[in-house]
């Protein structure tokens, strides 16, 4: 894991941390724009089911890998001076955060194309995998790997 990107257990890293990290940058001095995405526990499925928790695993070597490389390649894009993208594991409940996704550019009109590409591409290109306990229509508890229930 790097400074720039890496898979955390839940609690271990704050959004003041990658402020911190950013302000640190040789280059900060060129950024006019910080964009953050901020991913949270949603409290409900597209299904309308209650979701009671997350559970999130990941492949951690790979996922480090993966991530860092997505962030060097999205500062290389012209005016961006900073991406990090650190996603966390652990057990989670409804408004926690998940992961935080960072860039910094001089204008905001390089920075939001480069954050929404950097969630996109985390979500389909990083081994992290999402387990879901909901309560359904009928009241019942049941618990699937989000990638599982896709294919049903």
């Amino acid at each position: 894991m790097s400074i720039n990107a890496g898979v955390h257990e839940k609690g271990t890293l704050s959004i003041f941390n990658l402020l911190k990290n950013t302000r640190k940058k040789p280059d900060f001095h060129k950024v006019g724009a910080i964009a953050i995405f901020i991913g949270v526990v949603r409290g409900q499925t597209r299904e309308d089911e209650t979701v009671k928790e997350l559970k999130l695993e990941a492949y951690e070597e790979k996922a480090d890998e993966v991530l860092e490389n997505i962030c060097k390649e999205l500062q290389t894009r012209e005016g961006i001076v900073d991406v990090q993208i650190h996603h966390f594991t652990g057990i989670f409940h409804v408004g926690e955060e998940l992961v935080y996704v960072l860039v910094a550019g001089s204008h905001r009109s390089q920075v939001f194309p480069v954050l929404e590409e950097a969630v996109e591409r985390y979500k389909k290109e990083a081994p992290i995998f999402k387990k879901e306990t909901i309560t359904d229509k009928k009241g019942v508890v049941k618990s699937y790997w989000v990638s599982e229930r896709k294919t049903e």
